[in-house]
């Protein structure tokens, strides 16, 4: 992939970023700056250089339209504060504000559009429809920056049809993040340990297949992991399930047999009468959750157990929490995995998302981590072993 360097001479000339500020909200609050903070380091590069910075996001699920709840101007102000500069904000895309924005920017200076997603043409499924908005959006910039690793695994207009547009370079997150993967991949120090959590088996399908063939140990919690006790046949109460995915998983669990591959599931979990923070809840034994409690952490024993596989670990990846931890009651067995890489000499993997918030609302030091990835989707599809169209554009 090219870098920054290969652009050449930035000063003067309009670059395109595109980041990853995705993140969450409650009102205008910005509830986790991680996402934006990781992006910093490229915008400040490019200012640096003399270039003019155009720095384009989405964030959330707008349906093609504007709704204020989904505006990037928080995040547009959080980033001019950890600039310490000012930052100019486009209330358009690429209408007439946008124009104005950029239009104004001197050497040095930075401009963030307001939410890719309030126009159809960034996720449309049509190539016209699509290809006219990064026409548009190419029109902005004289150089593309890709530096938003967490929707490289989407085509999308922003991502993939702008950099067929422009001169184009892999921003220094994006880098990191394929570089990180690699040694995750291509030739992992062992035992290798994998930690899986998170609220769906079905959105780890691929991952968990591809790792069988890869990983040594595989920890399984969250609210995954009760398809993956009901497929051993023990009840599961009022616990998330996803019965069509019963024989997908027994197939699993046959083929870690197979392959000596540890698939580790917990022996006590946490069970509520309720999903709320302050419903009465006690440990039961895995295999014995009462029919009308609801799972929602790994159990005491559990926490123990997976700390132990993962205290002789050269490599983790962690993608998923092991309960909701949110809710204090409820937290224990994911601080459990964090401490366990804390205290790990692996090269430990933080797999973007709610592993990530994770990290960051129980109080942990981002710094006691190997690689804190910003995307979790994008890390998966990774290694699954599927192309990524945001990076294999960056390659041509």
């Amino acid at each position: 992939m090219l870098t920054i360097d290969d652009l050449g001479d930035l000063r003067g000339r309009r670059v395109l970023v595109r980041s990853d500020l995705n993140v969450p909200l409650d009102g205008t609050k910005i509830t986790d700056d991680g996402r934006i903070r990781a992006s910093v380091p490229t915008i400040q590069r490019l200012c640096e250089a003399g270039a003019r910075v155009v720095v384009c996001a989405h964030l959330g699920r707008p349906k093609g339209a504007p709704e204020e709840r989904y505006s990037l101007r928080p995040v547009a102000a959080r980033l001019g504060e950890l600039l310490g500069a000012s930052v100019a904000f486009a209330t358009d895309t690429v209408g007439e504000s946008a124009q104005s924005a950029v239009s104004a920017l001197q050497d040095g200076e930075v401009a963030v559009l307001e939410n890719l997603r309030f126009n159809p043409g960034e996720t449309s499924k049509d190539d016209g429809e699509r290809g006219a908005f990064a026409d548009q959006l190419a029109g902005l910039a004289d150089a593309f920056v890709s530096d938003g690793f967490g929707v490289v695994h989407r085509k999308q207009a922003s991502v993939v049809d702008v950099a067929e547009r422009l001169p184009h370079a892999a921003g220094g997150l994006v880098l990191a993040e394929v570089e990180v993967l690699k040694k995750l991949t291509e030739d992992p120090q062992r035992p290798y340990v994998v930690a899986l959590g998170g609220s769906k088996v079905s959105d780890k399908l691929g991952v968990i297949e591809n790792l069988l063939d890869t990983a040594d140990r595989i920890l399984v919690g969250g609210g995954m992991v009760f398809t993956f006790l009901k497929a051993q046949g023990h009840e599961v109460g009022k616990s998330l399930l996803e019965e069509d995915q019963l024989g997908t998983v027994r197939g699993y669990l046959a083929t870690a047999q197979q392959r000596g591959v540890q698939l580790v599931l917990p022996t006590d979990v946490v069970a509520a009468t309720a999903f709320a923070a302050d419903a009465e809840h006690d440990v039961v034994p895995a295999d014995a959750i009462p029919a009308d409690r609801v799972g929602l952490d790994i159990g005491p024993a559990s926490a123990e157990q997976f700390a132990a596989a993962l205290a002789d670990a050269r490599t983790v990846f962690w993608n998923g929490p092991m309960g909701v931890f949110e809710m204090d009651a409820f937290s224990n067995g994911t601080r459990a995995v964090a401490q366990a890489l804390v205290d790990s000499d692996a090269f430990t993997v933080v797999g973007g998302g709610d592993s990530a918030a994770a990290v960051r609302t129980l109080g942990f030091d981002e710094r006691a981590f190997g690689h804190i990835s910003t995307g979790g989707g994008a890390s998966l599809e990774y290694l699954e072993g599927k192309t990524l169209p945001g990076l294999t554009v960056l390659d041509s």
